[in-house]
């Protein structure tokens, strides 16, 4: 039987954004993919840690991996914190700011800015990262990210990064403490999701828990 694998988005996309990612794995690696869609912007965290927790259960299988883009990998990983009976599988987090974002810290500055980020970025990147409350996660499951070193994006409209970035999460920002595996590639943020490369090296870590690497 093939694992199921829920595909969940970033801020300001529809679940769409994920849909050649998911058609690449199921064609290559056989896997079942589904799209979550939540309102990035105006639902809470917590609100879309627990849509995605009734979404994972109504798949009623046994075993099911998580990619998140962006946003969609704190989410993926809040759901998890929370709900300890979702049922066995890998996450893999691309381009997420688990450590915080400077980028967005940048746009909260402005009067308009926390209306634009919405709720669960704020709460889930800003006041508290995932980097402080996803250890538990980290400790009974596999967990692996990949960070993009492309920089062109949005964020490089609002803000210097002073290290390798996709333009939109610096690299130091995906470094998750405890997970399972870190990779780095010459992605942008966006292209992460529209990338064979990338689709490779998560299904690689989905299958096996760590990225392909050269001997």
């Amino acid at each position: 039987m093939s694992d199921h694998v829920v595909f969940v988005h970033g801020i300001w996309m529809p679940g769409g954004v994920m849909a050649w990612i998911r058609q690449y794995l199921e064609s290559e690696y056989g896997f079942r993919g589904h799209l979550f869609s939540y309102a990035s912007v105006r639902e809470t965290l917590d609100d879309n840690a627990s849509l995605l927790a009734d979404f994972v259960s109504g798949l009623d299988a046994p075993k099911v991996h998580l990619i998140g883009h962006s946003l969609g990998g704190v989410v993926s990983l809040r759901m998890l914190a929370q709900f300890d009976e979702a049922p066995a599988g890998r996450v893999v987090c691309l381009g997420s700011p688990l450590c915080g974002s400077a980028a967005a810290s940048s746009v909260s500055r402005y009067h308009w800015g926390s209306s634009v980020l919405g709720k669960a970025l704020v709460a889930g990147v800003l006041d508290e990262p995932a980097s402080r409350w996803a250890a538990p996660v980290t400790g009974r499951r596999d967990v692996g990210v990949i960070a993009g070193t492309r920089a062109m994006g949005f964020g490089r409209l609002i803000t210097t990064f002073n290290e390798e970035s996709d333009g939109t999460v610096a690299v130091s920002e995906t470094r998750l403490p405890g997970a399972r595996d870190h990779l780095t590639m010459p992605v942008t943020h966006m292209g992460m999701v529209m990338s064979r490369s990338v689709a490779d090296q998560a299904a690689a870590f989905l299958q096996r828990g760590e990225f392909l690497r050269e001997a």
